[in-house]
Parts: structure tokens; C-alpha cells; sequence
């Protein structure tokens, strides 16, 4: 797979919009970050480490924050989307909030810089 705007080019429009958010309130947040790939999947890295991937899937949107204690650091932030180890799932008729996103960027980038220390 290729970066975020080759992947946001092939969705649906409706897809696309909701799946963009996403990435562009996740780049504001930390402004460091760049597009890269994680796990083969498009993402957005910092520090030269996946921080977040968002893709479409047949069921729902996933959010995967390349991190198995992220879902659960935030839980309380994500209303009504699903989640479990790694992956936050919900409709695209029911985004995640902005503050869930910069909640699950901010749990993923303190665990990506206590491991560059």
C-alpha cells in the first residue's frame, strides 16, 4: 500500500472525508509527523515510528494505533465506537470525536517517546 493520499484517493468520497479528518486532526496534534506505513498499511509516523493508521473496511472504519494499550488509555474518549487490543472500530455515520483522536495520539506518542529515550 502506498501513503495516506494515494489510500484517501481510492475511497468513496464519503469515506474519504471521514477517514481525512481523522489523519488531518491527528497530524495537527503532534506536528511532527510524516506519511509513512505501518504493518503495510498507510500511517502516519513519528519519530520514525507507526503512530496511527485509519482504514476502511467492508463492516466499519478501524483506527489502529499500532498499540495494543491504547483502546483501553482511552476508552472514555471514544463514545460510542468499538474497541480491543489494537483497534477502535465505528460507523462512518458516527465518527470518532476530534478529542478521541487527539486522545489516541497523545496515549500513542507518549508510548513511542518513552521508548526512544
Amino acid at each position: 500500500m502506498g501513503t495516506i493520499d494515494e489510500y484517501l484517493a481510492g475511497l468513496e468520497p464519503a469515506d474519504a472525508a471521514v477517514v481525512a479528518q481523522i489523519y488531518r486532526v491527528a497530524a495537527a496534534a503532534i506536528g511532527e509527523t510524516e506519511q509513512g506505513t505501518g504493518y503495510g498499511m498507510p500511517a502516519l509516523t513519528y519519530r520514525g515510528k507507526p503512530l496511527l493508521s485509519v482504514m476502511r473496511t467492508k463492516k466499519h472504519i478501524g483506527v489502529y494505533p499500532f498499540s495494543g494499550r491504547v483502546p483501553e488509555a482511552v476508552a472514555a474518549s471514544l463514545g460510542d465506537a468499538e474497541f480491543d487490543k489494537g483497534t477502535i472500530r465505528f460507523q462512518p455515520e458516527s465518527p470518532l470525536s476530534d478529542e478521541a483522536v487527539r486522545a489516541i495520539v497523545a496515549a500513542r506518542q507518549a508510548e513511542i517517546d518513552a521508548t526512544s529515550r
